[in-house]
């Protein structure tokens, strides 16, 4: 039953100071206790709004409101804009956890129990604490919690596949898409450890005997099959991939198995057992890419509009560079900085688009919503930031003043500037105002032999093969467009900044 909600919801708590919104569920002692802390120290980052609790006498507690029971924390976590719930009830049921988790997860609200929050305020801030920063001095703009209630109609009471479900995009999409309570979530991905971590996540438990919990590599064509057969899944979110630039400059072979082939099964599957809605995760890279990453990306992308067909729409969604995902920025930084060596840095004038993986996924799904078939979708990522800023900010959250930064130059396929679209694309209003259409090429008649010859070239491992075919698939492909470091460099920036 519904607790009365004391100060209704819709009324916005203001006059609090800036930092990340934050939500207090118990108004015990140690609920008490932590408001007190965070009202005291500025440098935690977190501006408690109100506390959740079950006791209707309660209506104020160290001049917060209680703004209703346990059981609104949707509703005021929505109405709010909270971005942090802190559970404070020492003897809270793994159960009561759970339901409350799923409840944050549905507004993009992160969860924190009160034991491992005391031992993080004990030690310094490192990297991965990415939640107690403040987000908007890294990206010059205020994340947005987007995944309205709206989201529901596409996910609830269906079953919801997500490939590449033990990586960063892939782990939240499952996290949000849980808090939207499908019939099933079926968690797709070729390493088992990841897997097990992310069942453990969402359920306290992992046995790893449950039918949620699927090891496969998109890879192979008859698996997929097999696996759209068995679960047959209303939605599909293709997050599976290869995604470290460098990397795959090293090794093109391998991203087209994974990033074009591997998307090709999931898709050809996806179509032939009736999946209703497909959502394939793309990068700003794929807009006239001069990368192997971007390539097969923006081959991918193609594949989906040729593979549309029956009662399943296709969509892709591009956005740019997520912060605090695995092997993103930040920890990197973070690393050389405990190291004591200058932070690496590409080129001085070097920007990138930003946002956090909440963001990103909350408009995910968004554009999932939007779905009707064979659009490119492109998230609203606000204004490019230079990286030497979002270090130089970084630092001084950590408490870092004086970081220094060395100048390595571009490597192989990477640019100064990322672009949201290519030059041939018409950027185009959709009905949601933080996320476009890219109005694109569609594939020629060529294309399906284009793909096999190219699936071949990689199979052999034929590496100069591999690259001319995907200059031929892709005539807006120009690999290693870099600007020389020494005829660009900026005078304000040395090697050690």
């Amino acid at each position: 039953m519904t607790s009365e909600v004391l100060n209704p919801p819709f009324l916005a708590v203001s006059n609090v100071p800036v930092g990340l919104r934050t939500l207090i569920v118990g108004a015990g002692q140690a609920g008490r206790a932590l408001a007190r802390d965070l009202q005291r120290v500025d440098r935690f980052g977190l501006t408690p709004i109100g506390f959740l609790d079950d006791d209707a006498t309660k209506r104020s507690v160290r001049h917060l409101p209680v703004l209703g029971g346990l059981s609104d924390l949707l509703t005021v976590a929505t109405a709010q804009r909270i971005d942090v719930v802190v559970l404070a009830i020492p003897g809270l049921s793994e159960a009561d956890v759970a339901r409350l988790a799923t409840a944050a997860a549905r507004v993009g609200a992160s969860v924190r129990r009160l034991p491992s929050f005391v031992a993080l305020l004990q030690r310094e801030v490192v990297g991965t604490d990415l939640r107690s920063l403040h987000v908007a001095d890294l990206i010059g703009r205020t994340e947005v919690h987007v995944a309205s209630p709206a989201v529901a109609q596409i996910i609830a009471g269906r079953a919801v596949l997500v490939t590449g479900a033990g990586g960063s995009i892939g782990s939240e999409l499952c996290r949000q898409v849980n808090g939207f309570v499908p019939r099933q979530l079926i968690m797709l991905d070729h390493d088992e450890s990841n897997l097990h971590r992310l069942q453990l996540e969402l359920q306290g438990e992992a046995f790893m005997d449950a039918q949620d919990a699927v090891v496969a590599d998109i890879r192979d064509a008859d698996r997929m099959r097999q696996v759209m057969k068995e679960y047959r899944p209303d939605v599909v979110f293709h997050a599976a991939a290869l995604k470290h630039l460098p990397m795959l400059e090293q090794h093109p072979c391998e991203g087209v198995k994974s990033n074009v082939q591997g998307t090709d099964n999931v898709l050809r599957a996806a179509v032939e057992f009736g999946v209703e809605r497909v959502v394939v995760i793309s990068t700003d890279k794929a807009a006239d890419p001069t990368s192997v990453l971007g390539a097969t990306k923006a081959l991918a992308e193609q594949v989906g509009r040729v593979r549309a067909g029956g009662r399943t729409v296709l969509s892709a969604v591009r956005f740019g560079n997520v912060l605090g995902s695995r092997g993103s920025l930040l920890p990197v930084i973070v690393a050389q900085m405990a190291a004591g060596v200058p932070v690496t840095v590409t080129h001085p004038d070097v920007t990138r688009y930003f946002m956090t993986i909440e963001e990103a996924v909350g408009l995910v799904l968004e554009a999932a919503l939007l779905t009707k078939g064979c659009e490119t979708f492109v998230l609203d990522m606000g204004s490019p930031v230079r990286i030497v800023d979002l270090v130089a900010n970084f630092a001084r959250q950590l408490g870092v003043p004086d970081v220094r930064m060395r100048f390595t130059g571009l490597r192989p396929g990477e640019k100064l500037h990322e672009a949201l679209f290519s030059e041939t694309e018409e950027c185009l209003p959709t009905a949601h105002p933080r996320i476009f259409g890219a109005q694109a090429v569609q594939p020629d008649a060529e294309f399906e032999a284009r793909m096999a010859a190219l699936y071949d070239a990689a199979h052999r491992n034929a590496v100069d093969e591999v690259k001319r075919l995907l200059g031929e698939a892709l005539p807006v492909y120009h690999p290693d467009a870099r600007p020389a470091l020494d005829l660009v460099r900026s005078a304000p920036y040395p090697d050690d900044y």
